[in-house]
């Protein structure tokens, strides 16, 4: 393995490793209500990621991102559904339902293929289809579960919306702060002037702890921009499932929630639905491979 794939793998799984153990930050703050968590969120995220475009010198790419119309709507239509997602999976851990918000994560990619079919015209692999059709039965057996869905239904869309915009990670993912902010800082300004904000109320630790949110947010996505740089797509694909197998982990066993028979049998079939998915992804990759290295230069 070359020297840029081996450290791809180590960023990849440092950023995955950081979104599974993310539920651990959000146990720490349980005591503020997930609005208030996610307007912190927004500020601190804001001021962290300002500090980073600032060190690496990206306000130019910032500006020409935001002089291009279509850039600007993308990301204010993305701008909502990460709200959607980040406030669904903060409510998801201070509600003791790490297992369903997993559920979401593990359902993410199959989404993603669905919208590939319905949204951009793609072709599905047979066995893309009994993944589906299992993960289909998984939801359905849950009574198509409100937080899994919504985690997996808005990570999506903001992953097609994302992919067809000309900007990168950092400097989107800022503008989208920069976004949110001013409805955020409105959120706690009324907080101030009603029941108080825990924040302000609350001791430094407390106070430290929201700060953090900005780093607990930025880090794992600046390392994830790194793996991506470095590794293929199918590689990346595989990684991603280390992040909602270790928020299934932590619910169980350190968090002990409970698993209810519907949960185990849609589990079973959605892991299924997985395994079919990342075997069948693997390979028609291997046959792409083959493809290429005995194609004749005629062919290319």
């Amino acid at each position: 393995m070359s020297s840029p794939a081996r450290q791809g793998i180590i960023y990849g799984v440092l950023a995955y490793g950081s979104w599974g153990l993310i539920p651990l930050y959000f146990k720490l703050v349980a005591e503020v209500p997930p609005p208030e968590v996610l307007a912190e969120r927004v500020v601190w995220s804001f001021v962290f990621l300002a500090a980073v475009v600032t060190l690496l010198g990206r306000w130019p790419d910032v500006r020409t991102a935001l002089a291009v119309r279509r850039i600007q709507l993308t990301l204010c239509i993305s701008t909502l559904l990460l709200s959607l997602n980040w406030f669904t999976f903060i409510y998801a851990v201070s509600t003791n339902q790490v297992v369903e918000a997993s559920l979401g994560y593990f359902l993410n990619p199959l989404v993603n293929v669905l919208l590939g079919v319905v949204i951009l015209k793609e072709s599905l692999r047979p066995w893309q289809i009994v993944s589906i059709v299992l993960a289909a039965v998984g939801v359905a057996v849950l009574g198509a579960p409100l937080i899994a869905v919504a985690l997996a239904v808005s990570f999506a869309f903001y992953g097609l919306l994302r992919k067809n915009a000309a900007v990168d990670g950092l400097v989107g993912l800022l503008i989208e702060t920069v976004l949110l902010v001013p409805l955020a800082l409105a959120y706690i300004a009324y907080l101030e002037s009603s029941e108080g904000s825990l924040f302000a109320a609350g001791d430094w630790q407390l106070r430290g702890k929201l700060m953090a949110s900005g780093i607990v947010t930025a880090v794992p996505l600046l390392l994830f921009t790194a793996a991506a740089r470095r590794l293929r797509y199918s590689t990346l694909g595989f990684l991603q499932y280390l992040a909602p197998t270790l928020q299934f982990l932590l619910a169980v066993f350190l968090f002990h929630e409970e698993l209810s028979t519907a949960k185990v049998v849609a589990l079973a079939f959605i892991w299924t639905a997985v395994v079919v998915y990342a075997v069948d992804s693997l390979r028609s990759y291997r046959q792409q491979r083959r493809e290429q290295l005995t194609a004749t230069p005629a062919d290319l």
